[in-house]
């Protein structure tokens, strides 16, 4: 196995989180299949999750995320949150994480890390209820993060695939993990405190479709303007504003030339 900073990852966190943990796993399924099956068990402590190699990783609308030892960072972060909105947590999870990598990397509403137009990351939040949460509006959040590290193949991808040693070519997974963890646990105690309208300005520096051409699922063709202050898309299309609340609707960059 490679070299993970767990201890000082402990460090850096268990002030800010009591009865925090991390745990490296050589191999998962995935990581945030685990944490759910802990937490179904009653597990709810908070734990940071990192697997050298996942074999059935997953993204947003259930699509496949591949990694292999060494080419990427997978891990999640189990918590408790009970915030008085959810709106816009994965955006809040993106700015946190964007902002601990470089000023190059940018945010794909809802939930995906961009540069220079390629996807460099994604991000799934999973929420339940189980007994063991705390609290009576606390939920078990599950917090999701798959970034590349290295170079890998465009074949099945319907956006190209961009890597962080584009930008650090020394990146290693451990050091990585150790600079975005802690600035994501501070980002998700700040949510639920506070929403998502303190990110909302943190999000528009880094929003890659500000002002871009898009397209909706349902075809619907537009110009994004920016999120609101609970992180709804916005897009002006022939009929008026459009608000983009579901994360299920996809949003793409209209093709060249549209």
């Amino acid at each position: 196995m490679g070299t993970w900073p767990a201890e000082a990852i402990w460090e850096a966190v268990a002030p800010l989180l009591p009865g925090f943990t991390v745990d490296v796993l050589p191999e998962i399924d995935s990581t945030n299949t685990e944490l759910m099956r802990r937490a179904r068990a009653g597990q709810t402590d908070p734990v940071l999750l990192v697997a050298e190699r996942q074999s059935a990783g997953r993204g947003r609308l259930g699509r496949q995320w591949a990694s292999a030892p060494g080419d990427s960072l997978t891990f999640s972060l189990g918590l408790t949150l009970a915030p008085a909105d959810w709106s816009g947590l994965s955006l809040a999870v993106g700015v946190a994480v964007a902002e601990s990598l470089h000023p190059a990397v940018q945010l794909k509403w809802p939930n995906d890390l961009w540069l220079q137009g390629r996807k460099l990351g994604g991000i799934l939040v999973e929420t339940a209820s189980f007994s063991g949460a705390q609290g009576p509006a606390g939920r078990y959040a599950v917090v999701g993060v798959g970034l590349n590290l290295a170079p890998r193949a465009a074949e099945g991808l319907s956006t190209p695939p961009a890597w962080l040693r584009e930008l650090q070519p020394a990146a290693q997974a451990g050091e990585v993990l150790l600079a975005v963890a802690p600035p994501l646990v501070q980002a998700l105690q700040g949510f639920a405190a506070l929403g998502f309208a303190p990110f909302q300005a943190r999000f528009a520096a880094r929003d890659a479709l500000r002002d871009a051409a898009v397209v909706l699922s349902d075809g619907t063709a537009g110009t994004a303007h920016g999120v609101t202050a609970t992180g709804a898309l916005l897009v002006h299309t022939p009929a008026g504003m459009q608000v983009v609340a579901s994360s299920e609707v996809s949003v793409r960059p209209a093709p060249a030339g549209r």
